[in-house]
């Protein structure tokens, strides 16, 4: 194990960057802070980020903005109930003066993919995702591609209840390592907005990071010191929403269908390393956890009717839990 000291001191020199990327975006995004820092974190750990809320609270500009500021290579990819896999991927095409084909790679060939919408296109174009999503890669015919790197999709999606949405299917869900309820700003905030928007023209948005600072972070934060105890709590977290009832928590496991995977336990972990690095540590605290553990796991906790018909959220299930495991 690293001194601590010298991760201290190691995280604060590559953390440095991640100030100016912010302050950027606080030029053309009012509020929002929570959101900005979620997507900082999936890009300080490579994990995919799913944005629910309703239209127009900037999430599309915020990812936007934020590829603006880190400066590498952005596609919006705007989903429609008409689109394809290959709109997605690419395709193979036939050129018959010499009988030959070639490929035409499509969007997902980019460091930052921002899947706008995403529930509004039907299960096969969702899936369409997945292998680029997991495996880093990309099938088209007989060839596989290797995507850039980094490579991170950000996507957007409405609430369920509105017109003309799809639910993703679980398998996809589970890939995102992180899901933010993105809430209303405050009425300063809004007051903020309307200024800005009715104003002069808007702000220029520099590039201020690149790929490699990026990278580099990623190596450090992956260096990141979590202690045993802590390793545990976050099993003990993962486990308390497969079987409640052995941690003492019987009111939670009549609502369970299903608990989370284990790749929330890794997700939790690198969430967790990323939150602290945000903080210039080069250690992990039970606050961390705490601070990331909600947007972990709640697309990854699956209710039942019981749940439905009581009012009860994936959120409320995995506050009970939070509140009633012990933190070392």
């Amino acid at each position: 194990m690293q001194d601590i000291r010298v991760l201290n001191e190691m995280v604060r020199a590559e953390a440095e960057f991640i100030g100016r990327i912010t302050g950027e975006v606080q030029k053309v995004v009012v509020g929002q802070s929570q959101m900005v820092e979620r997507l900082l974190i999936g890009m300080l750990t490579g994990g995919h980020v799913l944005l629910e809320g309703v239209p127009g609270l900037a999430k599309t500009l915020t990812c936007k903005t934020l590829a603006s500021a880190m400066a590498v290579d952005f596609q919006r990819i705007q989903f429609t109930p008409d689109l394809l896999p290959a709109d997605i991927l690419g395709t193979q095409i036939y050129n018959p003066k010499d009988a030959t084909f070639s490929v035409k790679k499509g969007p997902i060939f980019s460091n930052l993919i921002l899947a706008d919408e995403i529930n509004r296109a039907p299960a096969k174009v969702q899936s369409a995702l997945l292998e680029a999503m997991q495996e880093r890669q990309v099938t088209i015919g007989e060839t596989t591609f290797r995507l850039d790197d980094p490579f991170l999709v950000l996507a957007t999606q409405n609430p369920i209840e509105q017109e003309g949405t799809y639910p993703l299917p679980e398998a996809q869900v589970d890939r995102f390592m992180l899901m933010v309820k993105v809430g209303y700003p405050s009425k300063d905030e809004e007051l903020q907005i309307l200024d800005m928007a009715t104003g002069s023209s808007g702000a220029k948005v520099d590039g201020v990071a690149d790929a490699a600072a990026i990278l580099r972070a990623r190596e450090v934060v992956r260096e990141i010191h979590v202690d045993d105890k802590l390793k545990r709590y976050i099993v003990d977290l993962v486990f308390a929403t497969r079987d409640p009832k052995s941690f003492g928590i019987p009111d939670v496991a009549e609502f369970l269908d299903y608990g989370a995977s284990p790749r929330a336990t890794i997700f939790l972990t690198m969430a967790a390393r990323a939150h602290a690095f945000l903080r210039q540590r080069g250690y992990v605290i039970p606050e961390d956890i705490k601070a990331v553990g909600l947007d972990v796991l709640r697309h990854r906790v699956i209710l039942n009717y019981q749940a439905e018909a009581e009012s009860l959220t994936s959120e409320d299930v995995v506050q009970r839990i939070f509140d009633r495991v012990d933190v070392p």
